[in-house]
């Protein structure tokens, strides 16, 4: 008595589990916004490919990697994740270069990467400072760190919040020219 009953729930059992499979992977389709930091870079890569460079998946690698050893910050995550990096401990580089080589759009490539590891569609930009309209002395001495980190300078001695300010104010006519001048014109203004 007990097989029987036994033989009619488990086909049922196996059909709601491969359901549940089946619900899963249509669910992993990323959303606007998910998944910036790989869109962006694996875009940046498609664009700088040359003609002869779009269907090798050898020169496709070998251009990721390269890109990845300029990358900082989040884009050196993702790097790391996807094995762009000497130190990373995985190598999923293949998974994003075949379908680079057949012309597969960059969301559709990341969308494919975070089923190996979803970590990738995790990682999101910082929020970028808006240095023409905020007020220096308001921020924290983190995050005035992060301006300088972000152009590849240190305020080596200094000590206050002020010596920080002074030096990003100093570099700001190099690496942010814009800024520099919409901040000069606000004082002049005054």
């Amino acid at each position: 008595m007990e097989f029987r009953t036994l033989s009619k729930v488990l086909p049922l059992t196996l059909l709601l589990v491969i359901f549940v499979i089946q619900l899963q992977s249509t669910d992993a389709k990323i959303k606007d916004g998910d998944c910036e930091v790989c869109v962006k870079f694996i875009d940046k890569l498609l664009n700088s490919l040359e003609e002869d460079e779009k269907g090798n998946i050898g020169k496709i690698e070998k251009k990721f990697r390269k890109m990845c050893a300029k990358a900082k910050g989040k884009e050196n995550r993702f790097c790391y994740y996807v094995g762009g990096t000497e130190d990373a401990a995985t190598g999923i580089v293949g998974e994003m270069s075949k379908p680079a080589s057949w012309g597969m759009p960059a969301d559709k490539i990341c969308e494919k990467l975070s089923k190996k590891d979803s970590q990738i569609c995790e990682l999101k930009y910082d929020k970028q400072i808006d240095l023409v309209n905020v007020n220096m002395k308001k921020l924290k001495v983190k995050d005035l760190k992060k301006i300088l980190e972000g152009w590849d300078e240190t305020c080596k001695g200094c000590a206050e919040k002020s010596d920080f300010i002074r030096k990003i104010e100093e570099l700001m006519p190099e690496y942010a020219p814009e800024a520099a001048k919409a901040r000069a014109q606000a004082k002049a203004d005054l």
